[in-house]
């Protein structure tokens, strides 16, 4: 049967559609994860967690994120991961490549762990694009130095980490999240951190901190020193004498902000929020009050305070055995299926 142009032209659109839907489709589970939301108040919303640090094992603890808010809330969630071109591999260390980033076109939110990454120009002004836009985001851990961008006449040269540019100082991890890469406060991996709920000056009737009342992180904590006073500090840090929940607190340490919101705007871009927290290794998470602190978060951030309660659920779905944070300590030779 002939078709006549217009019904062809027709069927050539929906031919394509189709085929794009396909090829998305298909990388599902080949160059990022995607969960798609049950019923819940996330509804209809996108959250996309990027992995993407040398250390804290943020490939394991977003997927697992990934699935809370899923299965639990109704977000679809991405989660996107730094991939070894050569071999598709999950390579953390691999600094060069979070392939994925175009979904941040649909995102409401974003969930990062990154850590001194030099993406190419095309996945930053995603990022760009995102920040620009206002939309709200989460910076856990190694977030306050997540680029070190070693070609100087790039656009994103500021955005280093240790930068020096007039109004960049500290890159985009002081000048955006609140804070860059100044040191380790406690004695990193003897050292545990002590989430101070109770004496101390922060806003502690905040919504996401409903329910959070015990976090005790194996993770040390790392010292802030430039810090706006425009943050609103949620949670104080102190040092723990050991790397167990029951190492008493190390008083002659200083206490450290360790949670916090802010405003930020990228260039003349439109206003966003941020949570900033230097919590976030994998084995982090396997506190509940850990896990509720970015759902309360996210919640909060998507202008949703009412849905927050000291009783929202935060069992883990299916399993989750979390690998000890240290360099070069990521399973080898996984795909990003593998983390399903």
């Amino acid at each position: 049967m002939k078709i006549s142009p217009p019904k062809k032209s027709a069927f050539l659109l929906i031919l394509i559609a189709v085929l794009s839907i396909s090829c998305v489709s298909a990388q599902n589970g080949q160059t990022f994860l995607q969960f798609n939301g049950k019923s819940g108040p996330g509804q209809g919303k996108n959250v996309v967690l990027i992995s993407g640090d040398d250390e804290y094992r943020s490939e394991e603890s977003m997927p697992m994120m990934a699935k809370i808010l899923s299965e639990h809330y109704g977000f679809n969630t991405t989660v996107l991961f730094p991939i070894e071109p050569e071999t598709g591999n999950v390579v953390p260390s691999y600094q060069n490549n979070i392939p994925g980033l175009e979904h941040l076109k649909q995102a409401d939110l974003v969930i990062m762990l990154i850590r001194f990454r030099d993406l190419p120009m095309d996945q930053m002004k995603h990022l760009e694009d995102y920040f620009k836009s206002g939309k709200p985001f989460i910076a856990l851990r190694t977030s306050t130095h997540p680029f070190a961008i070693k070609d100087q006449n790039s656009p994103f040269a500021k955005w280093t980490w240790n930068s020096k540019v007039p109004g960049w100082e500290g890159g985009f991890g002081q000048q955006i999240v609140g804070e860059t890469w100044v040191a380790h406060h406690g004695i990193h991996k003897s050292e545990g951190t002590r989430a101070l709920i109770d004496g101390v000056d922060r806003d502690a009737d905040h919504p996401i901190l409903r329910g959070v009342d015990d976090i005790w992180a194996p993770t040390d904590v790392y010292s802030i020193k430039n810090l706006p006073s425009t943050a609103n500090v949620l949670l104080y840090g102190q040092s723990t004498a050991g790397m167990t929940p029951e190492s008493p607190l190390m008083w002659d340490k200083s206490i450290m902000p360790i949670a916090w919101t802010k405003e930020y705007s990228l260039d003349g871009g439109k206003t966003g929020k941020v949570l900033g927290s230097t919590l976030g290794s994998s084995i982090d998470f396997e506190v509940e009050d850990m896990r509720r602190l970015i759902v309360n978060a996210t919640f909060w951030l998507l202008d949703m305070p009412e849905v927050i309660t000291p009783e929202l659920p935060m069992e883990i779905v299916g399993s989750y055995e979390p690998t000890m944070f240290g360099f070069d300590s990521f399973k080898k030779g996984m795909r990003v299926s593998d983390f399903r």
